[in-house]
């Protein structure tokens, strides 16, 4: 094959679950991409990212892919939560922990009695408590209390999409899209370091500028384009977090519309932007924080696991109950559902993440209770499960009702359009269930598959040509399709039931 001399951007999009290299040419167009996936390797007890095998996999495709075209600017974007350690040498000084590590209840009071109450921390940094070490603060304090000798080394603490770009330029800095995500490391009064950073004394290890996500990092290393192939010249842009991409073709092309992206994956983040950041007193304490866009807008934010959720009960559905695919869309059997109200799905198969943090994993079925592994044991299985069709249709419903409390938390209201976007763009169950229960507000499903890479696509090119990238937005459009809702009558019984089984005793307990 000839390589194709013409510009393009590659984009490194690094998720949870899938690692992606996307290029794009110069009209926006996806025109190739490689992706891949990679296990977090178990060493005594604790999940480590595998840095090397990433960072070997990503050059050799930025490699094949460099010789096919003409790469004049590398963007980042990477999922949250992740950071790196690096010595006077440039190599990592302690492996990159997997954030879902949980080191246990001392471990937090621990560092809730170093850094301040999570009540406080919430107002003054906007993150929220969350277990594992799914803040970046709590982290680093896992290091500092488990790694002593190794964190005596560290010179650098580097945010994941800034440790990538590091890799390829030797270069140091930070960008307020990934530092203001759940981090506890920012303050948005003073767009600065927050008093975490001090309290953990970090603050002379992190960047000492905060910056905007597309702005040049710098220039290939030289051992990195010798690796790759690429230019020398090749530009690398700082990154950004992942859903803050997502989220920028919206502000974009509709800056003056109120909108929530309801962004969906493993994770789901919905995000609403706003004007300043505040909370309600009733907040405080629930699953809602707030990032900052790549204009530096406050966004607020919920999360929640739906993606897993999903794969977590239609895998278990697969394997012990024999469901070949997923069932067509039938709203005979939603509206038998809730007509019945006896059969519900209930949260979270994670414990302590999603809007309802304190709810352990579990099915009703006509008001018996079986815990989520004792299903998966086959020691206890539900009725309902032997009907995989309706098994299907309480699952929606449930992540449904938990995605709708989640939207609410961020603002959701009359006139609120919300964007669905992700792997759950082409859940018709889903869709049509949650503008069912949210009449008064409108949902659209977005006619974008890649949004995260597309988004740090607009950084990158904005950055190769010195562009504001407002301009950008007459070069796309943003496809969208409405989704209509059902006809369930006793929906609302259906919901208050839910409710109710959320705080009935849990198993076990």
């Amino acid at each position: 094959m000839s390589a194709n001399r013409t510009r393009h951007v590659a984009v490194i999009d690094i998720g949870k679950t899938n690692k992606r290299v996307h290029i794009y040419d110069e009209s926006l167009e996806l025109v190739d991409g490689k992706s891949t996936s990679f296990e977090s390797v178990d060493r005594e007890g604790v999940p480590w990212v595998p840095s090397d095998e990433i960072e070997s996999w990503l050059l050799d495709t930025l490699s094949t892919l460099g010789s096919r075209y003409g790469i004049e600017l590398i963007s980042i974007a990477t999922h949250g939560a992740t950071f790196a350690c690096v010595d006077a040498d440039g190599e990592l000084a302690i492996p990159v922990v997997d954030y879902t590590h949980e080191p246990g209840d001392a471990f937090h009071e621990e560092f809730y009695q170093r850094a301040g109450s999570p009540e406080e921390l919430q107002r003054r940094t906007a993150t929220l408590k969350l277990p594992a070490l799914l803040n970046v603060a709590q982290g680093v304090f896992f290091f500092q209390k488990t790694r002593p000798e190794a964190w005596a080394r560290v010179k650098h603490v580097l945010f994941y999409p800034q440790y990538l770009a590091f890799r390829l330029t030797g270069r140091v800095g930070a960008d307020y899209t990934y530092l203001a995500c759940h981090t506890y490391l920012f303050d948005f009064s003073s767009l600065d370091y927050s008093s975490v950073a001090d309290a953990l004394e970090i603050r002379d290890r992190l960047p000492g500028s905060i910056e905007e996500p597309g702005t040049i990092l710098g220039r290939l290393d030289p051992a990195v384009a010798g690796r790759t192939g690429l230019s020398p010249a090749t530009k690398v842009t700082l990154g950004v977090h992942d859903s803050n991409s997502s989220l920028l073709p919206y502000l974009i092309k509709k800056p003056d519309e109120n909108l929530i992206v309801n962004s969906t994956g493993t994770w789901c983040v919905a995000m609403h932007p706003e004007k300043e950041v505040a909370f309600a007193d009733e907040e405080i304490g629930k699953a809602v924080f707030y990032n900052m866009s790549a204009f530096r807008q406050p966004v607020k934010t919920s999360i929640l696991m739906g993606g897993l959720e999903f794969e977590t009960y239609t895998a278990l559905l697969r394997k012990r109950f024999g469901m070949k695919g997923l069932p067509e869309f039938d709203p005979r059997i939603y509206r038998d559902v809730v007509k019945t109200a006896r059969e519900f799905i209930l949260p979270a198969v994670t414990r302590g993440t999603g809007q309802f943090p304190d709810s352990a994993a579990r099915i009703v079925d006509h008001d018996e209770v079986f815990a989520l592994e004792d299903v998966q044991a086959g020691s206890r299985v539900p009725e309902l499960f032997s009907n995989t069709r309706r098994a299907i249709a309480v699952l929606n419903l449930s992540l449904a009702i938990q995605t709708i409390t989640a939207l609410e938390r961020v603002g959701l209201g009359p006139g609120v359009i919300v964007y669905t976007e992700g792997g759950f763009r082409n859940n018709r169950d889903y869709n049509a269930l949650l503008a069912t229960i949210a009449p008064e507000s409108s949902f659209r499903l977005s006619g974008m598959p890649e949004a995260t890479s597309f988004g740090a696509a607009l950084l990158g090119w904005a950055a190769a040509d010195d562009k504001d990238i407002i301009e950008l937005g007459s070069a796309f459009d943003l496809e969208e399709e409405e989704v209509d809702g059902l006809e369930l009558p006793g929906l609302g019984a259906y919901l208050a039931a839910f409710w109710r089984h959320l705080d009935t005793a849990q198993p076990g307990s």
